[in-house]
């Protein structure tokens, strides 16, 4: 007999650790977050509440009959229920940074092509402001091919 023997189920490396609708609403306020362009608050908030997920979604069944009257409330469910999983906030934490990452290499894009273009602007364009043309950024700087596909 084993001191430390004990049935512990570890996770299943190719099973999801989350079910498709809570993946789906933690995307979605993965998108939220990087759209409004609070990622540091959001992960810094995150991590620093990591233990309390399990009361932080309890506390979210206390709040549910004044939230019920805002918002969608299958979503929050969907995202209680989700809280009520150690690893989910590891998980939202990890989509945050991702889609962060791509919204940045974005921007910088964007930044360069800019800088280009205002080069070939008048001088009372660049430095007034005034009578500035048109830009439309192209889709190559906006959505880049990806460079994993290979060609040959």
């Amino acid at each position: 007999m084993s001191l430390f023997k004990s049935n512990m189920n570890l996770p299943d490396p190719e099973k999801p650790a989350l079910p498709e609708e809570e993946d789906a609403v933690l995307e979605k306020l993965a998108k939220k977050v990087v759209e409004w362009k609070m990622s540091v608050p959001a992960i810094l908030f995150l991590e620093s509440v990591k233990p309390l997920n399990f009361i932080g979604s309890q506390t979210m069944v206390f709040f549910e009959p004044i939230v019920q009257a805002v918002f969608n409330i299958r979503d929050y469910d969907t995202f209680r229920c989700a809280l009520e999983k150690r690893e989910t906030i590891e998980i939202l934490l990890l989509k945050i940074e991702s889609l962060d990452a791509v919204a940045l290499s974005r921007d910088k894009r964007i930044k360069k092509f800019m800088k280009v273009e205002k080069k070939k602007w008048k001088w009372y364009q660049r430095y007034l402001g005034v009578f500035l043309p048109k830009v439309t950024i192209p889709d190559d700087v906006l959505n880049p091919p990806d460079d994993t596909t290979d060609t040959t």
